[in-house]
């Protein structure tokens, strides 16, 4: 029996369900960049370093740097510097919403060196393998919510709630209350 096709969220936020507790996803909103039957890869949203792109430049390239963007812990994945961004030329995989994802060197070079637009930067990413993100999303471990340009390159950290609050206002609003529901879940 051949296996079902799957519906690609390419595009689409992945918001971490309250009872996850896996350390690296807690109260987290992935943007899906790939999504089809030979696995997932996604870049958290809402987990800014300290650290900005100018600091860590000199670590990826010797062409100057011209942006202070934060940098984001994509994921638990060791990866490439990514970026998402809304300049279609220097784009490698297309997300819908004006929005573009790229981990080519001498594209992100160019972002870095000439474009003034909207952009966030990434190290690491979030990645599942064939049918595994499908497994956690059946046993609830994930919401879904559309993309939008505002969620991915406006936001901060208090984007997981804001999303949540979107999918269910009641469940947010619960949630929000940090005496019932603290943002470390082993307080509880």
């Amino acid at each position: 029996m051949a296996e079902p096709m799957v519906k690609s969220l390419q595009g689409n936020l992945l918001v971490a369900a309250p009872q996850l507790l896996d350390p690296n996803f807690v109260r987290t909103v992935v943007l899906m960049v790939q999504h089809d039957e030979n696995g997932a890869l996604g870049l958290v949203l809402n987990r800014p370093l300290k650290m900005t792109l100018s600091h860590a430049w000199k670590k990826v390239s010797e062409k100057p740097c011209h942006r202070d963007d934060k940098l984001h812990v994509g994921g638990p994945v060791e990866g490439p510097l990514m970026v998402v961004h809304t300049h279609e030329p220097t784009s490698q995989i297309s997300l819908g919403s004006g929005l573009f994802f790229t981990a080519e060197p001498q594209d992100i070079e160019w972002i870095v060196a000439d474009h003034e637009g909207p952009a966030r930067f990434f190290v690491g990413y979030a990645g599942w393998s064939a049918g595994q993100l499908e497994k956690e999303m059946g046993t609830g471990s994930w919401l879904t919510a559309p993309g939008s340009f505002d969620k991915v390159l406006e936001s901060d950290e208090a984007l997981w709630l804001e999303v949540l609050r979107e999918i269910d206002p009641a469940l947010a609003l619960l949630l929000s209350n940090r005496k019932i529901a603290p943002q470390d879940p082993s307080l509880n």
